[in-house]
């Protein structure tokens, strides 16, 4: 599996972490103080979510910037989105953060491999992980198998401990390699000295993978060596970020609040009242276990594909008819696979797909499948799961056809659709049958967690 390298993991972790939580929004504006900022939000005309968003992000900065001496830690988890899994990609490499009042103390890289070599095989692999990734045990570099961040950062700080990991943490954050599209959008292309070619938003993310599995060999660096374009491109976006002028950091700080709301980031702190912040701004990844109307969270893990995510485009179209005595549910995945030609990073692909509909929801029919489909119950949601298989060059579309609860809601009829983090810009088609025939169709493409009755016309 592919690691990226200390250097880069360091920059991009010590940016989402510190750079995120205040510096814009604290530096600028320090002279003010955090509670009379607080005041004045109130009267800044910006919608009420961007007033949450800013209400958070000056509590994250309280709480890194003063410590009051003490040292807090933090778990990173470096999660790479071309091989996705439901919490957002494989977690090839995590970092362990410390912060003393605002300054960074020490960030340790590890490389995952290495650490789940100390963790017992003892920890029975979720379906159907042994039959596809050849594994007799589940560990950290998997562990982000459920579509709720919290559960996911139990689950790694309980193989850390596993794997005899003496700290304590104050908080976990998961970072996807959207991050670094993100900052090459501002800062703009960069180049690497002793590097052919350029980074560029559009490009960054296959041309590092390319050069450091196979271009490396054609510049005669060494195989211990062949990582080192990571951090050495880490620390030159870092410092084009610290030279861009105000409006461009105002600019970076935008992007990384997007990446957020595109779960691309997501955050957990122990600190209940820091965490209750971080919820309300929706930056904790959680899957919706209160909502008790019309929901769908689709959950994909690329199992035993390489890197084929890259090449691979989705879609959803749902249907659901309230005209009948039971309701009735069409869903519709559609699997694009563009790549033509098997190589080093992609081949033909193979995801297990899970769909968490409403508690009581019935399957009667499934198409497209290569496995019969499994059933299981987590946060208050019921799941269909199913092995897909897309070959390169194809396209491939699952179909589930169920029964919704008898006493969903039809009068007032409403939907959440749950985005999966690491998996943006899903074309999303939903139909509603009304109880008197009439029709309903909107269209959305789907980046960050949607409500039907919230969609503009």
């Amino acid at each position: 599996m592919k690691k990226y390298s200390a250097k880069f993991w360091i920059t991009f972790a010590v940016i989402a972490l510190t750079f995120l939580c205040g510096w814009f929004v604290f530096w600028e504006i320090k002279n003010q103080g955090l509670e009379s900022l607080k005041r004045l939000l109130g009267f800044v005309p910006v919608k009420e979510e961007t007033k949450t968003d800013l209400e958070t992000v000056i509590s994250l900065a309280d709480s890194l910037l003063y410590t009051e001496g003490k040292e807090k830690t933090f778990l990173i988890l470096f999660q790479n989105n071309l091989e996705l899994r439901p919490g957002g990609g494989f977690i090839g490499s995590f970092g362990i953060l410390k912060i003393r009042d605002g300054q960074l103390v020490n960030f340790a890289v590890h490389d995952t491999g290495n650490f789940d070599g100390r963790i017992p095989s003892t920890v029975e692999p979720p379906y159907p992980m042994k039959e596809t990734l050849n594994i007799d045990s589940w560990k950290l570099r998997d562990s982000n198998y459920a579509p709720d961040f919290l559960e996911n950062a139990k689950k790694a700080e309980e193989f850390y401990k596993m794997g005899q990991g003496a700290e304590n943490f104050d908080g976990i954050a998961a970072i996807t390699t959207n991050v670094l599209t993100s900052f090459l959008e501002v800062t703009g292309p960069v180049e690497i000295e002793g590097f052919p070619g350029t980074y560029g938003a559009d490009n960054a993310v296959l041309d590092l993978e390319r050069q450091v599995e196979q271009d490396y060999l054609k510049q005669n660096i060494a195989f211990g060596e062949r990582k080192s374009v990571m951090g050495m491109l880490g620390w030159e976006i870092l410092r084009r970020a610290k030279e861009l002028p105000i409006n461009k950091k105002y600019a970076l700080f935008q992007v990384m609040l997007d990446d957020l709301r595109k779960k691309d980031i997501q955050l957990f702190f122990k600190d209940t009242d820091l965490q209750a912040q971080v919820a309300d701004s929706r930056w904790d990844g959680r899957m919706d276990s209160d909502w008790r109307d019309d929901y769908l969270f689709l959950a994909d893990a690329n199992l035993n594909s390489f890197k084929s995510d890259y090449f691979v485009k989705r879609s959803y179209k749902y249907v659901i008819d309230l005209s009948s005595d039971v309701p009735k549910a069409t869903l519709s995945v559609t699997y694009k696979h563009t790549a033509k030609t098997r190589d080093w990073l992609v081949k033909d692909y193979q995801t297990f797909l899970r769909a968490y509909v409403p508690q009581g929801g019935y399957l009667t029919k499934v198409t497209g499948a290569a496995k019969d489909p499994v059933y299981g119950a987590f946060l208050n949601k019921k799941y269909f799961g199913v092995l897909v298989q897309v070959p390169l060059d194809t396209e491939k579309t699952v179909t589930f056809e169920y029964n919704l609860p008898e006493d969903l809601e039809r009068d007032w009829y409403d939907l959440k659709i749950q985005k999966q983090p690491g998996l943006n810009d899903v074309p999303v088609s939903v139909t509603v049958i009304k109880k008197d025939k009439t029709k309903e169709e909107k269209n959305f493409v789907l980046n960050r967690d949607t409500v039907w009755s919230e969609l503009q016309e």
